[in-house]
């Protein structure tokens, strides 16, 4: 520290001696100009008197009288400057009021700092008039000459009072050009003035002295120009969002609202927020919907020859393939597990799906939600779990909740609401609830009192409450004439009823069963299957007559069957398959069309108002795939399969086929009374060749 203290104490003194030595030398420098000064003076002197002498005589020898000592100080002596070291410094010689006056000042460009606010508006009166008269020629700079528009010294009055000599006036500000009155005001974003260069080399240092000869007086109204207001800071924002445009003399300057860089690692820490995730994924949905629509802007309503033949084509055609659902991520090498449409949103469909075999590293239960109204191609929304989801559903009276059975027995919830797509909720895996694979999951009830109720193949059936999965409200075994649990792989609720329901199981048998009352558990044993039952439904069509108690299933055996939970024998058996048969729907708006899926990619369409044999219509979906779920649209003009391969197929059914006629509800209790009476035929006829096998030989 004493060193560094003694280093500037050095310094200090280095530089004070310095500091002597220059004001030495210009001490010297000044004590030899002035002698020298001294010397010329003289001389200059006595060659102006010689001069003179010889004027006077000539003057005298032409006749002409010499002029007089006041004349002679008139005369113009030439006088010889001397400048110092210094530009700011005085000259030793004496310099007259003229010479002064012709001397052209040197301007340059300084910065200067003024801060002055303008009032919001600007108006003026006069004591001539109240009209304000805008003098065009001063604003193009043509009123004081042809210096241009940056020109403020040519009024008078403005040279001529000391207070504007130093004055710094800008480009748009107000000026009052009145030989009485004036006015400026300067904006503080404006830094520069532009002066003048002196041509004969003066510095900055010599505009005290600057005499500039003033212009006529031009007697006339005074002139505004337009002021802008002061800018706020919230001006200045809203100017920062708007797009920049260039400044022009009448407009305030507009600023241009700087890109901010960011990094890498900011811009990680911005796509992890909530806001952000939220913002992404409504944001990509609604893009996805829009470069997917297709419009055809070459529609001709008028119609002509072409398109009267292709709508008769498309009117023969009663089943057609609209459009597939296909995810590249995670529809892939997965099986449609199940389907249901939302009752909420019927645009929406759920399919659920199980492992994916080639990908272990990625979630083996995935849920995607399908928009059928956008030609979207990618999910809306997309839920996964740790274990293959094996069912699915909508809760009905919850739009934002979807519901899922696992593979492993837990009854899963997801909510499209969160941001993630895990669930929300999950039952615990313990003896309370399912330990096996849980093919069926349903919400049955009103608004204001509903249940989730699950089967599983472990023979137990539970009630849920969807507002806690902590354990079931409800469970109890589903047993036959106290034998062991029935494997239940599909169930059906009867239309109307939250109490009594049919489930189909896999030792091919069909049973009914109720929740509630005296005979809770399974009642009632239908056979007629010879495979394991793989599809259950009731009919649950509104209109005059009631036909609730009529069931269908589809089993492995390659059938499917019709039944009535009145009679243990089925009605009658459609047989017209060659592959096991996965699943089967009734209509939900005619009474006698169903639809069915089997191994071979085959969809059908059975009307049985008009045949009981065979399919009234029938499509093969490409590529040999085999389908394994269905599932109608609410309004009956659409309906939904899954194949094995992961891919959704939505088909159309024609108008002439899906929609019921007034007569349909009669025809249909004909037909069932046909096929009554042609089972009570078939029973007699197996009875009696039953009988003709047991009895002996004669």
């Amino acid at each position: 520290m004493a060193d560094r203290k003694a280093e500037l104490e050095r310094k200090k003194l280095k530089l004070e001696q310095m500091r002597k030595e220059r004001e030495e030398k210009n001490r010297q420098r000044k004590v030899k100009e002035g002698g020298e000064e001294k010397k010329v003076a003289p001389t200059s002197s006595g060659q102006s008197q010689d001069l003179r002498a010889q004027t006077d005589e000539l003057l005298s020898s032409l006749g002409i009288p010499p002029a007089s000592g006041n004349d002679s100080q008139a005369v113009v002596q030439p006088v010889k400057e001397t400048v110092g070291p210094n530009e700011g410094a005085p000259a030793t010689s004496a310099v007259t009021t003229q010479q002064a006056s012709r001397r052209k000042a040197k301007l340059t460009v300084t910065k200067v700092g003024e801060t002055n606010i303008p009032p919001r508006e600007n108006v003026t009166y006069s004591k001539e008039t109240q009209t304000i008269v805008v003098d065009t020629t001063e604003k193009e700079g043509h009123r004081f000459g042809a210096r241009g528009p940056w020109d403020y010294y040519g009024a008078s009055s403005r040279l001529s009072s000391p207070r504007h000599s130093n004055s710094s006036p800008h480009h748009g500000s107000p000026r009052f050009t009145h030989h009485d009155m004036e006015w400026e005001d300067e904006f503080e974003f404006y830094d520069e003035v532009l002066t003048y260069d002196d041509p004969r080399g003066h510095s900055d240092e010599d505009t005290d002295s600057i005499d500039v000869h003033p212009a006529p007086t031009h007697h006339k109204m005074p002139h505004v120009e337009n002021v802008h207001p002061t800018l706020t800071q919230e001006d200045i924002q809203k100017q920062e969002e708007k797009p920049s445009a260039p400044a022009t003399k009448d407009s305030p300057v507009t600023m241009v609202k700087k890109v901010i860089e960011l990094s890498e690692e900011e811009k990680k820490q911005i796509m992890m927020t909530e806001e952000f995730q939220t913002f992404f994924n409504k944001t990509t949905r609604v893009v996805e919907r829009a470069l997917d629509e297709e419009i055809d802007i070459f529609v001709d309503y008028a119609g002509g020859e072409s398109e009267d033949m292709e709508s008769d084509l498309r009117a023969g055609e009663r089943l057609k393939l609209q459009r597939n659902f296909f995810d590249e991520r995670w529809s892939k090498h997965r099986t449609v597990t199940s389907l249901d449409w939302s009752k909420q949103h019927p645009e929406l469909l759920v399919a659920s799906y199980n492992a994916n075999e080639d990908s272990p590293n990625d979630p083996d239960g995935v849920t995607l939600i399908w928009n059928s109204k956008f030609k979207k191609t990618t999910p809306e929304y997309v839920f996964h779990c740790q274990s293959p989801v094996m069912s699915s559903c909508f809760a009905e009276f919850h739009p934002n909740l979807v519901v899922g059975g696992t593979y492993s027995g837990q009854i899963v919830l997801w909510d499209n609401r969160v941001n993630k797509r895990t669930p929300i909720q999950r039952t615990p895996l313990s003896a309370a609830a399912h330990t096996h694979p849980v093919y069926c999951i349903n919400v049955v009830g009103t608004q204001n009192a509903h249940n989730l109720i699950s089967v599983s193949t472990d023979g137990k059936m539970c009630s849920w409450s969807l507002d806690m999965l902590s354990q079931p409200q409800d469970s109890m075994e589903l047993q036959h004439k106290q034998s062991k649990a029935v494997a239940v792989t599909c169930f059906s609720f009867l239309s109307g009823d939250v109490n009594n329901f049919v489930v189909g199981s896999e030792d091919c048998t069909v049973y009914t069963a109720c929740r509630h009352g005296g005979k809770t558990g399974i009642s009632e044993a239908f056979e007629g299957h010879m495979g394991p039952i793989t599809g259950i439904d009731c009919h649950n069509v509104p209109g005059q007559i009631d036909f609730s108690p009529y069931f269908l299933t589809s089993s492995f055996d390659w059938t499917l069957k019709l039944w009535s939970i009145k009679d243990q024998k089925f009605l009658h058996s459609f047989e017209d398959n060659s592959d096991y048969v996965y699943d089967v729907q009734w209509s939900p708006i005619h009474p006698a069309l169903f639809a069915s899926v089997d191994g071979d990619g085959r969809l059908d369409l059975w009307n049985l108002n008009n045949e009981t044999e065979v399919p009234t219509a029938s499509v093969v979906a490409e590529g040999g795939v085999a389908l394994n779920h269905c599932r109608w649209h609410g309004s009956g003009s659409s309906i939904a399969v899954g194949d094995d391969v992961g891919r959704i197929h939505i088909y159309d059914v024609a108008e002439n086929t899906a929609n019921p006629k007034m007569d349909e509800w009669s025809r249909f209790v004909r037909t069932l009374q046909e096929l009554k009476q042609q089972a009570v035929e078939r029973e007699e006829e197996s009875s009696l060749g039953s009988v003709s096998m047991t009895s002996p030989l004669r």
